[in-house]
Parts: C-alpha cells; structure tokens; sequence
C-alpha cells in the first residue's frame, strides 16, 4: 500500500513540473565590446582626401553623448554631420564639413560614445585616424590633471598642444583652436596621440563653451610653464593642474540703493583696493562708510546726512577715474537686528560672536552683562571687527556651564545711531572630555613658510595655523571626528592661497593633502607625524 502511494506522489509532482509555467532563462550576459569590421577609407589612411567615412562594426551600436564624447584632433572650423543619432545600427557615418590641412595626421577619438545596442557595453576610447600626408604622425605625450586646490578630477578636462612657430603669441589660447587635443583615459590620467615633431605650448582646459578657446570668466585653466618639445619629451609625463584666474576688476552692473543710506556694488575680479567715495555736493555733517559681503562679490555703501535725490560715486583702482550715479528714491532706513551665531552651545575654541544686519560704530560696556550659571559676573571684553558688523565677546571660558550675555537697550549703537533692544542670549558649554586634541608634526616640507589646515569630515577648516619653521602643531578642544590635513606652500607669505595667471606665467600656489585619517575621539590626544611623499 505504501508502494503504491509513493508511486502516485510522484507522478503528480512530475505533471505539476510539466504544467508550470516559466519564463526560460537566458546565456550568460553579453560582455564583448562591439569589434570593429572595416572602415572606409582604410583605417590609417595616408593622402586621405574624402569628405565622407564609414566605420563598420559585428553588431547594431548606439551613439551615446556623442557631441561631447567626441574629441577631433586637430579641430575642425565646422563640426562634422554624424549618424547614426538616437537609431542602433552597425555603421557609422561621418561626413566632414571642412577643408582639411595638408600633411597632417587627423584622429577621431569616440570617447566613451560607441555602445553596443543590446547590453550598452562601451567601446572605449576607439579612434579613427588618417593621414593628408605621406604618413601618419605617432608622437605622443600623457600625463595626469587635477584641480590645483582640492586636488580632485576634473571631469572631461579638454588637453590640448598649441603649436610654437614663428607667429606663436601667448595670445593664440584666447582665440584660436589648438593644433591637437586629448582627452582624459580615467579620472586622472590622459594623453594626446599621433603628434608631429616640434615645439608646443601644453594647456588644459574645463571647456565649458565646448570652443576650444579660454574665457577666463567660466573656465578653468593650466598650464605647462615650459614649452614641450618633441620627440624629446615623449616619454615624460606631465603634471596639470586646474586653477581659476582672479578676474580683471569690473563692475558689471549698477549700483542698487537697498533702503535709506544703503547701497550696493557688485564687481568682477580682484577687488583689493577697491573702494568708494561721494564726490557729490554734500553738507558738512555728511558720513560714509563702506564695508565688504562676506558671502558675495558686493560692496555695502552706506551713508548718511545726505538730502539729495541722487548721489555721484567714484572709485579708482590704479585705472582710469570713474562715477558711479546712483538715484536715490527709498525713505526708511534700515533697522537694526542683532543675532547671535550660536544656538545653544558654545564650543571651547570658539569666541562669542553676534552678528548685525548695518555697521556697528559703538559700544557702551555698562549695559552688557555675562553671568555663569552661578549668576556670578563674568569678565568678559567686546570688539567690534573690521567689517563692522559683528560684535566679539571674549571672555575665559569653564567647562560644563551656562551663561546667560544681557545687552540692555543702548548696549550697541549703529551708524545710523539707531540702539538695540534688549538682547538675551542663553548658553552652555561642554566638559573637556567632550573634546579632543591633536598634536602634529610634519616632515619632508620643501619650504617655509605654510599653512597648517586640519578640515573635518564635513570639508570645513576648523584650523589654521602659519609657520614659518619646522615645529609641533596643536589643536586643542576638537569636537570629535575623523580630521585630514591640509599644507598650502604660501609662496608669497600673504598668508592665505594664491591662484595662478596665464599671462603672467604664474602658477598656483601648491597644495598637499596628506592621505591619513585623524580619527579624534573625546577625551583623546592624538600625536601625529605626518611626512610629505
């Protein structure tokens, strides 16, 4: 009987197995790339002189982003018309729009745009190459490209080689295409191939206009400061490093009068002495002052004693005197708000600062007060900053303690003598355990002198420090986190870092990051030798 039951189970297993349905499983996953069959003319042409190309591939391809993909070399005054777009097919058409130069090697690198129709498996970097001359070019030079300041790629940088002849100006970048262009290979690295022998100028470019031409208003640029000579310098690898150049000052754009006594000018460029006066008729009581955006190109003009219902302003910057007229139209001037930075804690290092929305001008020490949680007085000392509009409150400050920063009305006056309201600002602060300490040193430093940055995981410098010799680091009450480090060789010992110029063959100034995670936990001190490879 058991038998016979056996047997049953199994025949209905079997016919519930038939009678399923399924969808029936594939092969492997197609990872081949898309192999080039035949092209016409001939790949490697010499004494090429068609208008029209045709590449044939074993299988239907796609053309992805091909109009930035593609990089021509040298460049064409008239881009080619190119097909298949948006349709598969196993042929690709190019069809040249230009005249051709005589005896020169040309390449078509496709870039990243040649995928197969099926699985998108790229064809990478593949090139067609021909020759207007009795043979085809085969210098070349690579190297790699990064962003000079945070040392990032960049992505799809264009390379290119101006060629150095007897009409060379340094001029040429700013209004002719380059002689050849290349492209990155990955993240970093690139090269230029198929080159004739001579003397070039080495350039890279974030290309943003797809031109070939720098505009230093929206690109980035680089460099080689010395001239390439092939095939001499065939082997070596060169290194780019992409900066933006500070601007010609300018102003773009007229003034704005934002409230009664207040008005903005924003400006282009290098701003350094910048700075601007009335030279209308004014009353003797007449005030101004003037103050730089933190945040933005602006410069804040604020004046007052002034009835008129326009103002002339001038400016000078080592140029050509200039006016500024702006109509004056608002009645009401600006109010007063003052803010603390902080919201709740006050961190060990930091300082006690509030904000103001016009320039602060005094401060009556009688009408502040700081209490500890005790409601003990605290001695505290108060500044008001350059930019005038912030007010500092400096005082020692205890661990683990609440404060309580009073401004009675009257404390803060700004330069429209409007006084405050009274402020209260409630906050505490951390036990030292909270916290920790780092304590560097750093070998191998080529130079002096440099600065010290230790940035957080959030990318914000939290410290700084200037040395001009060979000494130990510190960094005391760190909030916990995972910290790297930054040196900028400071050249020109302005103290902060220097971008490059073109034309002035100057070169940023160099940047290093250290590859080593700080991890700083609380209650901890790490001592940390870095060393320079």
């Amino acid at each position: 009987m058991n038998y016979r039951i056996a047997i049953i189970l199994i025949l209905l297993l079997l016919h519930l197995s038939c009678a399923r349905r399924g969808r029936p499983q594939g092969g492997p996953r197609d990872l081949d790339k898309p192999i080039l069959v035949k092209t016409d003319p001939e790949f490697k042409s010499i004494h090429f002189d068609a208008d029209e190309i045709k590449i044939y591939f074993d299988e239907y391809i796609k053309l992805k982003d091909i109009n930035s993909q593609l990089i021509i070399s040298p460049p064409l005054k008239y881009p080619p018309v190119i097909t298949p777009q948006g349709t598969p097919s196993k042929k690709i058409t190019i069809k040249i729009k230009d005249t051709l130069q005589k005896n020169t090697t040309y390449t078509f690198n496709f870039g990243q745009s040649i995928i197969d129709n099926t699985e998108g498996n790229i064809l990478d970097n593949f090139k067609y190459i021909f020759s207007t001359g009795d043979y085809i070019d085969s210098l070349q030079i690579k190297g790699t490209i990064k962003d000079a300041f945070d040392l990032e790629m960049i992505e799809n940088p264009t390379i290119m080689l101006y060629a150095v002849d007897s009409v060379f100006k340094d001029s040429v970048i700013y209004n002719e295409k380059p002689m050849y262009v290349g492209r990155t290979l990955d993240s970093v690295n690139w090269n230029i191939t198929n080159i004739k022998e001579g003397k070039y100028l080495l350039l890279a470019l974030n290309d943003n206009s797809k031109n070939y031409k720098f505009n230093p208003k929206e690109d980035k640029i680089s460099f080689y400061t010395d001239f390439i000579d092939l095939p001499v310098d065939s082997t070596s690898s060169f290194e780019l490093k992409l900066f933006t150049e500070i601007l010609p000052f300018k102003i773009p754009s007229k003034p704005q009068e934002i409230s009664k006594g207040h008005i903005i000018i924003g400006y282009e460029g290098d701003a350094k002495d910048f700075n601007v006066h009335t030279i209308s008729e004014k009353a003797s009581d007449f005030k101004a002052i003037t103050n730089f955006d933190v945040k933005k190109d602006t410069l804040h003009y604020w004046f007052k004693n002034y009835d008129k219902d326009s103002i002339l302003l001038s400016y000078n910057l080592k140029q050509p005197f200039d006016t500024l007229s702006v109509k004056l139209k608002s009645k009401e001037i600006d109010s007063m708000k003052i803010e603390p930075v902080i919201t709740g804690v006050l961190q060990l290092r930091d300082t006690l600062k509030l904000k103001s929305t016009t320039p602060i001008v005094k401060i009556d020490t009688a009408k502040i007060q700081l209490l500890n949680k005790d409601s003990v007085k605290v001695k505290w000392d108060a500044f008001i900053t350059k930019k005038r509009n912030e007010l500092l409150i400096n005082f020692k400050k205890e661990q683990s303690n609440k404060y309580n920063l009073e401004l009675l009305p009257g404390a803060v006056t700004d330069f429209f003598g409007i006084e405050n309201d009274t402020i209260q600002v409630n906050f505490s602060t951390k036990k030292a355990t909270d916290y920790s300490s780092i304590f560097l040193t750093i070998n191998n430093v080529k130079n002096y002198p440099i600065l010290i940055d230790l940035i957080n995981e959030r990318g914000e410098v939290v410290a700084q420090k200037y040395s001009e010799k060979s000494e130990e680091y510190s960094y005391i009450n760190l909030s916990p986190s995972r910290y790297k480090v930054r040196i900028i060789y400071d050249t020109n010992k302005n103290k902060k870092w220097d971008t490059g110029n073109y034309l002035l063959k100057q070169q940023p100034e160099e940047v290093y990051y250290f590859s080593n995670i700080i991890t700083a936990k609380a209650n901890w001190e790490v001592v940390q030798p870095l060393t320079i490879q």
